[in-house]
């Protein structure tokens, strides 16, 4: 029975960290006291301890405790007793190559498939589609495999971004690059705007927030997904 929300981003422009997702969060995670976070897409130097600590700042607001995944002897044990997780923001690349390398994956899948509740932000919402092949991020390290937790039967680009009118601006835009994936995947992808997130809850998933959603589907064009649209049956 999975539980997730998988959401764009971790923090909205003139608002703290989590603050616009803090009362969905304080429902999601009720019968949490404690939430493991996962802080494997920041490099160690920039300290997973520094990271965990805000993240903990955060979910004081909600009384809940944050313990940082690395500070276990056993990583897999962790996850497997965890109470609730979250994996935060950073890089993908990063955060997809240190699961693989603390053989988490699998593990990470089959507790959130048995309901432990999750949350994911950038980063630790790509990792909830089928492949990391549509993150944002610069590919720093090499992770063994582009495969993800498979979470929901598609691709997710976090923080997806509308061309700006006027702009001159002469790069590829997002829906480009997206375009490109599709040249080679056929799995569909959702560009999912900063402030919006997805409900999972076993089979059902649930476009929530404010904003529209931007559906890619291979050799179509693209659609706007409306809040409160259904993407269950999506693949």
């Amino acid at each position: 029975m999975k539980n997730l929300i998988i959401a764009s981003t971790s923090t909205l422009h003139g608002l703290g960290y989590l603050e616009y997702l803090l009362p969905v969060l304080k429902n999601h995670f009720k019968n949490a006291n404690t939430i493991l976070f996962i802080p494997y897409a920041r490099p160690s130097g920039i300290s997973h301890n520094d990271y965990t600590a805000k993240v903990a700042q955060a979910f004081a607001k909600i009384d809940k405790k944050v313990v940082g995944l690395h500070t276990f002897e056993n990583p897999v044990e962790a996850v497997v007793n965890a109470q609730a997780i979250f994996t935060g923001g950073g890089n993908t690349f990063l955060l997809v190559k240190q699961l693989y390398a603390n053989n988490l994956l699998s593990t990470l899948k089959e507790t959130l498939l048995n309901g432990t509740p999750y949350l994911g932000c950038s980063a630790g919402s790509n990792i909830t589609g089928l492949t990391m092949e549509t993150t944002n991020d610069m590919p720093i390290v090499y992770p063994p495999s582009f495969k993800t937790l498979g979470m929901v039967p598609f691709n997710i680009n976090p923080h997806y971004l509308d061309p700006i009118e006027g702009s001159t601006h002469m790069g590829e835009t997002r829906e480009t690059r997206i375009n490109e994936f599709h040249c080679f995947n056929t799995q569909p992808v959702l560009g999912l705007r900063e402030g919006s997130w997805l409900e999972v809850h076993g089979s059902k998933i649930t476009l929530k927030g404010a904003l529209s959603a931007r559906l890619f589907c291979q050799n179509q064009p693209a659609v706007e997904l409306e809040p409160e649209s259904d993407l269950s049956n999506l693949s």
